[in-house]
C-alpha cells in the first residue's frame, strides 16, 4: 500500500507552470522570490441580523458549507444607535483558508462558481488594494454548488480577499491570472 499524500489540482499547477513562467516573467534569481497565495479570507456582513439571529447562524452554516471549514460569527466592535446596533452583537462571518482547502476553493471557484455568475464576461482586475491582496466581490451566494437553492431564504453576497506574498499589483495579477482566475482584459504575453 502506498502512502502518497494527496496535493491539490493548483498547488501542482503552482510548482510545475506558475513558478517558471513568474520567474522568467519577473526575472526572479530563485524560487524563494516568486509569489504564492498565502490564504483566502471570506467575509460576509448579514444584513437584518440585529433583529433576527438565525441569519448569522443561516450564513455561518452556508459559508461552512461552501469551503468545507467551519466558518465564525463576527461581532460589532462598538455600539452604533443608528443602526440599533449593540457592542459585541453577531452581524456577520467570516472564514480563512489555507492551504490544501484553500487551493481546492480556488479551484471549485474558478471552474464551479464564477461561470454560473449570470452575464459572466470575467472578474475586474482593478481590485488590487497597492499590496498584492485582491478582494472579489460575489452578489448571490446561490452560484456555488454546496448551496441548495430551495433553502435558501434570503440572496446575500459576500467578499473573498486573495492574500498573496507579491509586493505589487503586477506580480499579484500575474501569480492569480497563471492559477486561471479569468480577468476581464487579460493580456497575452
Amino acid at each position: 500500500m502506498s502512502t502518497t499524500k494527496y496535493t491539490p489540482r493548483l498547488a501542482d499547477k503552482y510548482k510545475k507552470d506558475v513558478v517558471p513562467a513568474l520567474m522568467k516573467r519577473f526575472s526572479y534569481t530563485s524560487v524563494m522570490q516568486v509569489p504564492e497565495l498565502e490564504k483566502i479570507c471570506l467575509n460576509r456582513g448579514v444584513n437584518g441580523a440585529v433583529n433576527d439571529k438565525k441569519l448569522v447562524d443561516t450564513a455561518v452554516d452556508e459559508l461552512s458549507a461552501i469551503t468545507g471549514q467551519k466558518a465564525v460569527a463576527t461581532v460589532s466592535k462598538k455600539d452604533i444607535s443608528n443602526f440599533k446596533l449593540r457592542k459585541g452583537v453577531p452581524i456577520g462571518a467570516r472564514v480563512t483558508l489555507r492551504g490544501v482547502k484553500m487551493y481546492e476553493f480556488l479551484d471549485r471557484l474558478i471552474s464551479a462558481a464564477l461561470p454560473r455568475v449570470r452575464d459572466f464576461r470575467g472578474i475586474n482586475e482593478k481590485a488590487f488594494d497597492g499590496r498584492g491582496n485582491y478582494t472579489l466581490g460575489i452578489t448571490e451566494q446561490i452560484i456555488f454548488p454546496e448551496i441548495d437553492i430551495d433553502k435558501v431564504n434570503k440572496i446575500t453576497g459576500m467578499d473573498i480577499t486573495f492574500v498573496t506574498s507579491a509586493n505589487t499589483n503586477e506580480e499579484a495579477y500575474e501569480l492569480l491570472k497563471e492559477l486561471g482566475m479569468p480577468f476581464k482584459n487579460a493580456k497575452k504575453n
